[in-house]
């Protein structure tokens, strides 16, 4: 997480889960981003195996463990790179309104104190498994 933004940081949860996160800062500045979620649009069977899923649901790429677990991205990636590595983030042209992205305030952390209660979990409404359900089967 201290590295240069725009590289993979991923740690192990609970012995268990993979959990993914894009580092957005400059080296030596803890900031990263939690991947907490996404959509399939590609790659869907490979995910499926992965998760060992016989269709996509709403759990499929629901939760960080499963959105890393589905991407296969685990702690051997940590530190690569997200604009040429083997775990890329690209500019397909796809926008969203405004409208559609909602901000509340992380869970788990109380130990944060005052900084607990900071709108820094988004959110793309209506929420991904909406969309995913009728059409990534």
């Amino acid at each position: 997480m201290y590295g240069p933004g725009g590289m993979a940081y991923v740690y192990l949860c609970y012995g268990i889960h993979h959990l993914f996160n894009v580092v957005t800062n400059v080296s030596g500045v803890p900031h990263a981003v939690l991947i907490r979620a996404g959509e399939p649009h590609s790659g869907l069977s490979a995910m499926l195996q992965r998760r060992d899923k016989p269709h996509a649901d709403r759990s499929l790429l629901a939760g960080p463990g499963s959105v890393a677990r589905a991407l296969g991205i685990t702690t051997a990636l940590s530190g690569s790179s997200l604009l040429n590595g083997p775990i890329r983030i690209e500019d397909h042209g796809l926008r969203v309104e405004q409208a559609r992205i909602s901000a509340s305030p992380r869970v788990g952390i109380d130990y944060a104190a005052e900084d607990a209660g900071r709108p820094y979990r988004f959110r793309l409404d209506p929420g991904i498994s909406k969309s995913l359900v009728g059409s990534a089967r």
